[in-house]
């Protein structure tokens, strides 16, 4: 009887079909006004992710309260963090182009096994996390960099973001299946539900109870573990769920599982160099003082204002180029890749133009009053944001580079744009001139706008290549 019922687990999975939302979505990716099905998807993400930064900043600037140095340990620490994330961030990207071509296909089977067996690859990916770093954390910070004086203050505050970071590798995994199935409306609704409680938490334990960083981090884990537990039911519905989870269908057979990792382990070493990238950077300038590390954290999240939007749009466009590439339909990946291009470039154009006209404004948030921090956050983002638009245009590459699965492509991209546009241009400003601390939003500068040429140029050949078809 077991052996019987197995089977029929086994011929459900492999006669799996689409719900209606499920199936009129594909129709519509595949056949419908392409403006409106990028507009339809990117909106809603480019909208969560606005709104998400500006509830990092808001969040930046509960940490202002603590002391000035909680923002330089806060602005440090995330980008160790982000580099640790990547395992997940990794994953959730290259399984979704994975599982979005299959679904592009038509191999509903496919999509339910991947999906299932990404679950369970993300469960081994958390305790490897948990049991190689956790007890060790002052040591890694250490290995990673981290002056001593950020240690002291967020040891304890990074701890707890480690167990954050393992329930993100879940919730990360979850968006990225969503995002597949076109439902974005769902993606932002969840995440503005987590950002509106992290951010009451934050304010709570920081105004009210005159916490320190630790309890903000209390409220990041708190707000992350009501979107795990909302992915664990929906996930395990059982009627109509060909995206959801079901044991029977995890397999860890070739022709599941590699495809997923192939092209998810580029984007991994992509993420992890980045962020490792940033830190470094991060190390470099503390030479200038703790404060211009705060002030480099800050303008990033200001410029967060520009790009997030953008990068919003890039998932939904990368979803609906791999389910047309899935399709057999190379036209409509470079339409929808040119009409991605258009709109990041004027999201960059728009609201770059906003945070400078109201950048004293803006660097006041952060300050904690003091007037030194003031001028040094708003000399960084003032070179910073001229960046906006060719980070558009790099968006936008990214988008039609994930969804074609060339996920080796934008790693050399990403890697470039710091290790050859950032980290040597930041040495040769501190070795050879005299330009002080500017010279880390200099080198966002010139890092912003070779990415984005570069970006161009990949994107030239691939669209004339894609032609061929």
């Amino acid at each position: 009887m077991p052996e019987l019922h197995a089977n029929e687990e086994i011929n459900e999975i492999n006669n799996e079909k689409l719900s209606e939302r499920d199936e009129k979505f594909r129709e519509e990716s595949l056949n419908g006004n392409l403006w409106r099905v990028i507009l339809s998807v990117g909106t809603p993400l480019a909208l969560y992710q606005s709104l998400n930064q500006v509830f990092k900043l808001l969040d930046t600037m509960m940490a202002s309260h603590i002391s000035s140095e909680s923002v330089s340990a806060v602005a440090y620490l995330s980008q160790i963090s982000i580099f640790l994330s990547s395992i997940g961030t990794g994953l959730a990207v290259g399984a979704g182009i994975k599982i979005s071509r299959a679904y592009g296909e038509g191999d509903y089977a496919m999509v339910k096994k991947r999906v299932s067996s990404l679950y369970a690859i993300c469960g081994m990916a958390g305790a490897f996390i948990l049991v190689l770093i956790l007890p060790f954390v002052d040591a890694f910070l250490g290995f990673a960099g981290t002056p001593d004086e950020l240690i002291a203050v967020g040891g304890e505050y990074f701890r707890v973001e480690l167990i954050v970071l393992v329930v993100q590798i879940f919730n990360n995994v979850y968006i990225s299946v969503e995002r597949a199935r076109g439902n974005s409306k769902r993606i932002m609704y969840l995440n503005m539900i987590v950002i509106v409680i992290k951010l009451a938490l934050t304010a709570l334990f920081v105004y009210v109870l005159d916490g320190t960083l630790v309890t903000i981090s209390y409220a990041s884990l708190i707000s992350q573990l009501c979107l795990f537990v909302f992915g664990i039911v929906n996930s395990l519905k059982k009627e109509n769920n060909t995206f959801g989870f079901s044991i029977r269908a995890v397999t860890f057979k070739k022709e599941v599982v590699l495809p997923m990792i192939t092209q998810s382990v580029p984007v991994m070493v992509e993420k992890m160099a980045f962020s490792f990238g940033k830190t470094v950077i991060n190390a470099m300038s503390v030479m200038y003082g703790a404060l211009t590390v705060g002030a480099l954290g800050v303008s990033n999240n200001i410029g967060g204002i520009n790009t997030n939007p953008q990068n919003g749009f890039q998932e939904g466009a990368a979803a609906v180029i791999s389910q047309n590439m899935g399709a057999g339909k190379p036209d409509r990946a470079i339409s929808a890749f040119k009409k991605v291009l258009v709109i990041n470039v004027l999201v960059g154009a728009f609201f770059m133009t906003l945070t400078l006209l109201k950048l004293d404004f803006i660097a006041t948030w952060f300050d904690s009053g003091d007037s030194e921090f003031h001028q040094l956050i708003k000399e960084v983002y003032k070179y910073e944001a001229f960046g906006a638009i060719t980070l558009g245009i790099n968006s936008a590459v990214m988008a039609l580079l994930y969804g074609l699965g060339k996920t080796k492509t934008t790693l050399w991209i990403n890697f470039s744009r710091v290790f050859v546009f950032r980290i040597p241009v930041l040495w040769i400003l501190q070795s050879f001139t005299d330009v002080g601390a500017k010279s880390v939003g200099i080198v966002m500068l010139v890092s912003n706008f070779s990415v984005g040429a570069v970006a161009a140029f990949v994107a030239f050949f691939e669209v004339r290549r894609l032609k061929r078809l």
